[in-house]
């Protein structure tokens, strides 16, 4: 089985380069940021305009080869990529939740941006409380890490 996806859109960040970015949108807050979505999508932002955030999915297009053990940000020793946030996956899709602040005809302003500049846009999706909200019991190899990531910043690790 093939599967693909075409891009809906690019998004704009003030990160041009992997080095020294946020790791998530936590160690983004208030970082501007803009969404282009492409004029044969524009239709489907009708009522989005309702919501506060949104999930961007879109490509690590810089990732690399993909590795199923990875030493991420906020540790020094190997995990399984799948326990991990890390861009350099089997299938490279990022995941990020952004407050959305305005419309403006096909470009969406947002904020909380952890993004590289440029990076192609696959979906956005609404982030519904009530739905994606859940209370959480444990986290993994992270529950050592707690609190760290509004402060870290990426390297080439993952390049």
């Amino acid at each position: 089985m093939n599967i693909t996806y075409q891009p809906i859109g690019v998004i704009h960040s003030p990160y041009n380069n992997i080095e020294n970015m946020p790791i998530q949108p936590v160690g983004a807050r208030a970082v501007p940021g803009s969404v282009e979505v492409f004029d044969d999508y524009a239709q489907g932002l009708q009522d989005l305009q309702g919501f506060s955030h949104i999930y961007l999915l879109y490509h690590f297009h810089l990732a690399g080869e993909a590795r199923l053990q990875v030493t991420p940000f906020l540790d020094s020793k190997p995990h399984g990529v799948f326990a991990t946030r890390s861009p350099r996956r089997p299938n490279p899709i990022g995941l990020s939740i952004v407050r959305l602040v305005r419309i403006e005809q096909n470009t969406l302003l947002i904020e909380n941006v952890d993004i590289l500049d440029g990076t192609p846009l696959l979906d956005i999706k609404p982030y519904v409380p009530e739905f994606d909200h859940y209370p959480v019991e444990h986290t993994g190899w992270l529950e050592q890490a707690r609190g760290r990531a509004q402060n870290k910043k990426s390297d080439n690790r993952f390049r």
